[in-house]
């Protein structure tokens, strides 16, 4: 029976994660087989799953979509896809991509900026339709990984400077020189909280009246997509980009999956 495997470099807290796992459980839902592997154990609960060396051996009639992880050669396999959530923590233009029979981008933005000559697909993360009502707690919110690149320290400052009381950092800290210089003082004022990663959406968004963002880059923008379906006030920079329902990702995902990628093989 034929598969889908998506394989991924990352699978710990993260919006590409968070992305595979609601693909996977759409998949699923609707027919298709799909395991998602990865090197962390954050997704083992939630969604058909497992770790690396579990994805083998790979079947003649499997789909393997890889993700944010370098590889030599195409396997025998029946479709071989790469799907891409970043721009410059992986730059298409410095590697071989000449085996993928096809190239997943998550927006046209994200497909421009890596400007590659190359068989692609535009097909937008699901966005989860998160029930929220203001707490009127004064208290506002930066969501995302706390580093130099989603530039943290600005939204804090923002919020700070419009006058809310408290900001809730939810996001894993993935630079400790840019926390030490860039987030203590204001954890250490005790203006700022750091609340680590939430599982849950409708928790995180429950405790904040506001989002701030001041991300150099986004390729998709899934904190911006969740607040303007929830109707959750954003500042900060904005992608504008389409949030499409289940029914159409699934049918442009079955699109690429019936394409014809024999002469490839």
């Amino acid at each position: 029976m034929s598969k889908i495997k998506i394989i991924s470099g990352w699978s710990n807290p993260g919006g590409s994660t968070t992305s595979f796992i609601n693909l996977c459980n759409l998949f699923n839902e609707n027919g298709l087989d799909c395991t998602f592997y990865g090197p962390h154990e954050w997704h083992l609960d939630k969604c058909k799953s497992g770790r690396f060396p579990e994805a083998q051996p790979l079947d003649p009639e499997d789909t393997v979509i890889m993700h944010f992880f370098r590889v030599k050669e195409r396997p025998p396999v029946k479709r071989f896809m790469l799907s891409c959530h970043e721009t410059n923590l992986f730059p298409l233009k410095s590697m071989d991509f000449s085996f993928y029979d096809t190239i997943h981008f998550v927006s046209n933005f994200q497909k421009d900026w890596h400007s590659i000559n190359h068989p692609s697909i535009v097909i937008p993360p699901i966005v989860q339709k998160i029930d929220w009502e203001n707490p009127k707690n004064n208290t506002a919110g930066v969501i995302g990984s706390i580093d130099s690149h989603k530039q943290t320290h600005l939204s804090i400052k923002k919020a700070i400077d419009e006058g809310w009381e408290k900001v809730l950092l939810f996001g894993v800290p993935s630079d400790p020189e840019y926390i030490t210089d860039f987030i203590k003082p204001w954890v250490e004022s005790g203006q700022v909280i750091m609340m680590g990663h939430e599982d849950s959406k409708e928790a995180m968004y429950s405790k904040i009246c506001m989002v701030y963002h001041s991300s150099k880059r986004e390729t998709y923008g899934l904190v911006e997509a969740e607040c303007k379906l929830a109707g959750i006030p954003f500042i900060g920079p904005s992608n504008d980009q389409d949030i499409l329902d289940e029914e159409e990702i699934l049918e442009r995902w079955e699109r690429v999956f019936n394409e014809d990628h024999s002469s490839s093989k």
